[in-house]
Parts: C-alpha cells; sequence; structure tokens
C-alpha cells in the first residue's frame, strides 16, 4: 500500500506571521496535535502542541504576542504520496517522530500521515511495532531543542 492511500488528506495549515493564540485556537477547533507552516506556497516548519507548551507557556511567554516563526521547529521531514508504507514507517523510526507531512513529487503538500493513519491501514504488525519502539526508546535521547510532530 503507498502513502497516499491512508493519509489524512484534510490539512490546516498556518503561518509563520501569525500568533500562537492564532494557531492553538485553530489546532484545538480542528482537534488537531501538529499544524503544518507554510510561506510562499513552500512548507517551512512544523509547530506541534508540544512546541506551545515548552517553547512558549513553559518559558513564561505571551502567546497572544508571539508569533509561530519564534517557536515552531523549522527542520521538516516530510514524505512522498506515493511511497510505501513499509519505507515511511522505518523513516518515521529512524526520524522519531509521529507525523509527517505528505507531498506530491513537485513538494506541495497533499497530507498528512500519522502512526495512526498506518496502524488504520493494517500495516504489518511487526513494521509497525518495530516503528513505535525505536519512536518511544530514542525519544527520550532527544535535545530540549529538537521536539517530535
Amino acid at each position: 500500500m503507498i502513502v497516499k492511500e491512508c493519509m489524512t488528506k484534510a490539512v490546516e495549515l498556518g503561518t509563520p506571521e501569525m500568533t500562537l493564540h492564532e494557531a492553538a485556537k485553530k489546532m484545538r477547533d480542528g482537534d488537531f496535535g501538529v499544524l503544518p507552516i507554510q510561506k510562499n506556497d513552500r512548507l517551512v516548519g512544523m509547530l506541534t502542541d508540544r512546541d506551545i507548551a515548552i517553547r512558549c507557556v513553559a518559558e513564561g511567554g505571551d502567546y497572544r504576542n508571539i508569533n509561530v516563526g519564534e517557536v515552531m521547529t523549522e527542520r521538516v521531514l516530510y514524505c512522498f504520496e506515493d511511497q510505501t508504507l513499509d519505507e515511511v514507517a522505518q523513516n518515521l523510526g529512524e526520524n522519531q517522530v509521529r507525523r509527517l507531512p505528505v507531498v506530491n513529487r513537485e513538494k506541495r503538500l497533499v497530507g498528512i500521515l500519522s502512526l495512526c493513519d498506518l496502524a488504520h491501514a493494517h500495516l504489518n504488525p511487526k513494521q509497525l511495532e518495530s516503528t513505535v519502539n525505536s519512536i518511544t526508546t530514542q525519544s527520550h535521547s532527544k535535545s530540549n531543542n529538537e521536539f517530535m510532530y
């Protein structure tokens, strides 16, 4: 099975200029924990609920006056819509991420792929277990500046 057959297609986007308050409301209303950030029709970052909590709230920041660009994760990992699930599952584990933006070959965002999507797609159970184990056992070694999305 390939990514586009099981990814979540409806994706909300944010911008680096929007406030964390605006982004958090969008995430709350859409019931999702990650917001891809775009500028000039390109992905430039990812904002997670954890980014907001750790990089703003825990530091005493004013979420109403801090822009997304100040706390988002700038390193954007992604997968292609025509990749196999086994291939992407391995990449999730190696990179210790739970979700990946999905792009087409022109690198335009077309969806999000999560561990939940992989489980619902009936990914090989051994591959899914291996991916989850890689993410959870290695996540404890991440530095404070690298957050999973």
